[in-house]
């Protein structure tokens, strides 16, 4: 029987608050750690799914991983150790509170603006002529507001950022340098797995000491986009539609029955089929992502067994 993650209700050593996002929970121990869990919670258009994908946290946090070591000799980052398949634990930041989008191609909500006419995306021009899909002549970064609790995300541009003081000149413009070697590196790991990074955002925080390092996720199908390389300017000169390795099927499935997380809209009901489509799909971007075989956690009693890991880290340092 496979279980999955939904809720979690730690008390860990030390413990001194928790933070339950979309999909992860976040620990605070003392005034220096924290212990991020990664569910298998199914969040679309900034709702949460009524149903978990088998595995979805443990491929996330294990993307996250190795993306993180991938990128550290550019840009520090918040990680520490993961004590189990679900967990990183890194250490304590103060979050900025805007996400870093980065954009190298017209797809998703760019491309939905696009089609409606807009020409201007977070205070940033989008050339005329494009098809759905196209290269923009550079990548372009399009930040958001980190939303509260089950609010949506708001687009907000650079000028926007600076005159609210939501982060102050001189940080923001190490952000942004950061988010474009980020977004480079990407490019070229993706580049060997056959793969574009089509977009993609990240988050960052800031230690006591006053270092900005990347947090949270970074290159996962949760926070990007990519293409399949193989047969993608043949897609687009015909006009098709590209094959993706993302979170997109999911999206597009969820229109296709009717919601976009808009008010009074109804969830459709995901079958075990579907349930069990989604979860093999995240494998698949997994193993591409990688260029690793997965390995299933044990999920006889996955909140032990987290419980168990997470507990004798902190015992141990």
């Amino acid at each position: 029987m496979i279980h999955t993650i939904n809720e979690t209700h730690f008390q860990f050593p030390n413990q001194t608050s928790v933070y339950k996002g979309k999909v992860r929970e976040v620990y605070t121990i003392g005034d220096e750690l924290l212990v991020m869990i990664a569910s298998d919670r199914l969040s679309a258009f900034d709702v949460i799914m009524p149903r978990q994908i088998p595995y979805k946290g443990q491929i996330l946090n294990q993307i996250a991983t190795q993306m993180m070591k991938e990128t550290e000799d550019l840009v520090p980052n918040w990680l520490m150790a993961n004590p189990d398949e679900n967990v990183t634990v890194g250490h304590l930041c103060e979050p900025f509170k805007v996400e870093m989008v980065i954009r190298g191609y017209l797809s998703g909500h760019a491309a939905r603006e696009y089609k409606a006419g807009k020409r201007l995306l977070c205070g940033v021009v989008m050339p005329e002529e494009m098809k759905e899909n196209d290269p923009f002549p550079a990548p372009i970064i399009t930040p958001s507001t980190k939303a509260a609790n089950g609010e949506h995300d708001e687009d907000i541009s650079r000028e926007e950022i600076l005159a609210q003081g939501v982060v102050s000149e001189e940080d923001y413009v190490i952000l942004e340098d950061y988010t474009r070697q980020l977004f480079q590196r990407g490019t070229e790991i993706a580049v060997q797995r056959g793969l574009i990074l089509v977009d993609t955002k990240y988050e960052f925080g800031k230690t006591k000491e006053g270092q900005i390092v990347l947090i949270d996720e970074i290159h996962t199908p949760d926070s990007s986009r990519y293409f399949y390389r193989d047969g993608y300017e043949e897609r687009q000169a015909r006009g098709e539609a590209q094959k993706q390795l993302s979170k997109e099927f999911v999206r597009q499935w969820l229109i296709q029955n009717g919601f976009q997380g808009k008010e009074g809209q109804q969830i459709p009901e995901m079958s075990d089929e579907k349930i069990l489509e989604i979860s093999n799909r995240y494998i698949e971007l997994y193993e591409q992502i990688t260029g690793v075989t997965f390995v299933k956690g044990d999920t006889s009693n996955v909140l032990a067994r987290i419980e168990n890991n997470v507990t004798g880290f902190l015992k141990s340092h």
